[in-house]
């Protein structure tokens, strides 16, 4: 089924090598460690649409959209979905305290409220959420690179670790966020074509409606009411209480920049999915017995001209990368700010903090590696998933205690529900899993934890401690 041409590879290449000039050119603006996680808190609007766009729109809103809605079809669209709600309440929320509080981490932020012990746990349960999505990145890359260059899946698993660690190991956010910028131009002009390229080959609305029945195909409950709702649920936690976005508010060059482009975002991811929905419908309709998360890069080469097919394929590809990219130097920032500095070398100066920064980044994505080649048949968007409610049962209900309790929320309520919350879901995931989703589970006990502990040990009589 796949047939690429001299054009598609020729195409391939220049996309790939323009991107790649970009991020050199991003690289070269980074003076130091500011620079590199917040942007020198100097970022405009659009360099915060393509830092949160470009880490969002990634594998598993399109490679991973596109393989759920060929197995289950409308309620695919619950990842971008909840994304774009997501950023909307990121920009009426939270984009305000955090921007002022002129910090660059959330661990930074909930040590500020609670106390040095709240810092290494976010850190370490988050990253272990955002983790978790690394690995669905790589899995869409691999499902992009493996039949597409006849290559192994490790093989495929290698290059994409390689191009991750080239993507942002000179650029951090600044890298991120132009590259990011350039990606999204490019991605969106091809989801657009596209997508209204199956929807015209599938017959339109009328066309869909006659070759699917209601349900699962055309409802956005496909895989259960308490299932899909969970689906979209995560993503608007997890976007609230992920570093990679929250990331980008702290870089805004003032609060009115950084809630602009946390709408805009939102504007731009909701309806992102919406291409890959619908290929994986047209792609269920014609290749039945396909390999599922080969739905999209099948589409393109099979139907869009192959130099335009060459595009998307290579833009797809740093859809992917880019977002890998910037979760992980989301865990790296947390890393090296939040327990580097502050209990392994607390006179470490901005030169050793860049150096850390990059060393960590390496790790992170090589231990990817052997987590990946566990999981090669896996669902790209059972990662996602996963990920997202993992972050948001450790950091959004004690962020928004801390944002908007913080008078009512005690330190000890605090530390231990950004603990709590993430092992019940933990928990819940391999004691009960095919019950509810374990998000509801971690939710519950990280509520459960700050009411009774805020109670029992009111923050007026139990102050935090330095």
């Amino acid at each position: 089924m796949y047939g690429l041409t001299y054009s598609h590879i020729i195409s391939i290449v220049l996309t790939l090598t323009f991107v790649s000039l970009v991020g050199i050119y991003a690289g070269r603006q980074v003076s130091g460690a500011a620079d590199f996680t917040v942007s020198g808190r100097k970022a405009g609007v659009i360099l915060i649409i393509g830092t949160i766009t470009g880490t969002l729109v990634g594998g598993a809103s399109t490679v991973g959209t596109a393989e759920l809605a060929f197995r289950y079809g409308m309620s695919a669209w619950w990842f971008t979905l909840g994304a774009g709600a997501g950023c909307f309440l990121l920009a009426l929320l939270l984009a305000k305290p955090l921007r002022e509080s002129k910090l660059e981490t959330i661990p930074q932020f909930l040590v500020m409220n609670y106390g040095p012990a709240a810092g290494p746990i976010a850190s370490i349960f988050s990253s272990t959420g955002i983790f978790l999505n690394i690995i669905a990145q790589i899995l869409a890359a691999i499902a992009l690179i493996s039949p597409i260059f006849q290559l192994s899946s490790i093989n495929a698993a290698l290059i994409a670790i390689v191009l991750v660690i080239c993507y942002v190991y000179f650029g951090g956010v600044m890298s991120t966020g132009i590259v990011g910028i350039v990606k999204l131009v490019i991605l969106y002009s091809s989801l657009i074509v596209t997508g209204l390229l199956a929807y015209t080959k599938v017959g339109g609305a009328a066309g869909i409606i006659n070759s699917f029945p209601p349900f699962p195909w055309l409802s956005f409950f496909g895989r259960g009411f308490s299932t899909d709702i969970a689906a979209g649920f995560s993503l608007i936690v997890g976007v609230m209480s992920t570093q990679t976005y929250l990331q980008a508010m702290f870089s805004g060059k003032d609060v009115k920049t950084s809630k602009l482009g946390a709408i805009c975002s939102g504007v731009l991811v909701l309806p992102s999915g919406l291409a890959g929905l619908l290929v994986g419908m047209y792609m269920k309709l014609n290749y039945p017995d396909m390999i599922a998360s080969e739905a999209l890069p099948v589409f393109v080469i099979n139907f869009l001209p192959p130099w335009l097919g060459g595009i998307v394929l290579a833009v797809l590809l740093v859809a992917v990368i880019g977002t890998a990219a910037g979760l992980t130097l989301g865990i790296s920032t947390m890393f090296t700010r939040d327990i580097y500095q502050k209990y392994i070398n607390t006179q470490a100066d901005d030169r050793r903090m860049l150096m850390i920064s990059r060393v960590v980044l390496i790790a992170v994505i090589g231990l990817t590696i052997l987590f990946v080649t566990g999981n090669l048949k896996s669902m790209i968007l059972q990662w996602s998933f996963l990920s997202m409610g993992l972050r948001g049962a450790c950091i959004f209900l004690p962020l928004l205690g801390a944002v908007f309790f913080k008078n009512l929320v005690s330190p000890i309520g605090g530390i231990l529900a950004l603990a709590v919350g993430p092992m019940a879901d933990l928990a819940w995931k391999l004691a009960v899993p095919g019950g509810i989703d374990p998000l509801y589970a971690g939710l519950l006990a990280s509520f459960i934890v700050l009411l009774i502990c805020s109670v029992m040990f009111p923050a007026s009589r139990y102050p935090k401690t330095n």
